[in-house]
């Protein structure tokens, strides 16, 4: 609902409460302390899910651990042509040997040198927690859908049987898709070290922002961190402006050359009072926006993915020049996920 009200700056009066700024677009300015985020750590559930989750993906795990590995550094890298270094560089030599033979000045860069090459990347993934992940989802046969219905008759009503015998494990929630890539995502990123945390919001209201740690940024992956996977859950609504700018404040904390904020979500930023005049949808939009930018400005690269079809609509106003992608067929999210980061830090 519209909240037009003029309201007061927040204080964080409990321990782990934070207070952000928001950017309101009719004023061209920041509303101070607007936003209260509450942080806490996610619930431990059921290892089960995420040992389930790395089961069923078997192969495609495979095959991201695979292509990972064509992103780990070479423990040594050399460096040709260089004036001084530990052997001759063969090549380099040949020529500076031809050039003596025709009375030409040789280059003297005919040595190589090995350098110690290091990965150095801190990404934090921000999970969209909003009700709207609890949508159910079709990842049966699609030939079962209603695209090529047989006529009535013995085919319709082979056909009408098999429809209605899908069985419950044809559809998953947005939120357990995304579950699922987070497994599989943890698993690729352990394989090359990178530095990482995980992270969802919801909330209800300018108050209580929920920011819920799955893995912290600061903490080593572990049989917690499995348990928390299987506690992602659909909670409240989608401020997306605060959330951001706590997810940057970690970010930085963290001495990496290589800082990347990624957002995954199913839907446009909104939520109750997330407006002014009744355009809320604009004025969500806007505050995500600048908190992106925020993001640019601090040297970390944001990236916003979302499984929402309408997308194309608000995506190029909320990110503007920044990275995003709209992943019309959700069920390829597991997949890629880990692709796009994969692109993001070569």
């Amino acid at each position: 609902m519209p909240d037009d009200e003029p309201g007061e700056s927040l204080a964080p009066r409990e321990p782990n409460t934070y207070t952000y700024d928001e950017w309101d677009f009719y004023a061209a300015a920041y509303k101070p302390s607007w936003c209260l985020v509450k942080e806490d750590i996610l619930e431990e559930g059921d290892p089960a899910f995420y040992n389930e989750a790395l089961q069923h993906h078997h192969a495609l795990l495979s095959h991201i651990k695979r292509q990972f590995e064509r992103i780990m550094p070479e423990r040594f890298r050399k460096t040709y042509r260089l004036v001084d270094g530990e052997d001759v560089d063969l090549n380099a030599a040949i020529e500076a040997w031809a050039d003596l033979r025709m009375n030409v000045p040789p280059d003297d860069k005919v040595y190589w040198r090995r350098h110690r090459i290091q990965r150095d990347v801190a990404v934090v993934f921000l999970l969209d927690m909003s009700a709207s992940t609890a949508e159910p989802i079709y990842v049966g046969n699609a030939s079962l859908d209603g695209q090529h219905v047989p006529q009535p008759g013995a085919a319709y009503t082979t056909w009408r049987r098999h429809r209605d015998a899908r069985s419950q494990a044809d559809f998953k929630r947005i939120i357990d898709i995304a579950k699922e890539s987070t497994a599989l995502l943890t698993q690729a990123l352990e394989s090359i070290g990178d530095t990482y945390g995980i992270y969802g919001f919801s909330g209800y209201g300018r108050e209580n922002v929920e920011f819920y740690v799955i893995k912290d940024l600061a903490e080593r992956f572990g049989e917690r961190t499995k348990r928390r996977i299987d506690n992602i859950s659909p909670l409240h609504a989608t401020r997306m402006g605060p959330a951001i700018r706590h997810a940057i404040a970690k970010l930085e904390q963290q001495s990496a050359s290589t800082k990347i904020l990624f957002l995954l979500s199913d839907g446009r930023p909104q939520d109750r009072g997330y407006s002014r005049r009744g355009a809320e949808k604009e004025y969500a939009v806007q505050d995500t926006h600048m908190a992106l930018l925020e993001a640019k400005q601090k040297n970390i690269t944001p990236f916003c993915l979302t499984v929402d079809k309408a997308g194309h609509d608000y995506l190029q106003a909320m990110c503007g020049d920044m990275g995003y992608e709209v992943l019309d067929e959700i069920a390829l999210l597991p997949a890629r996920l880990p692709m796009l980061y994969r692109a993001l830090t070569m």
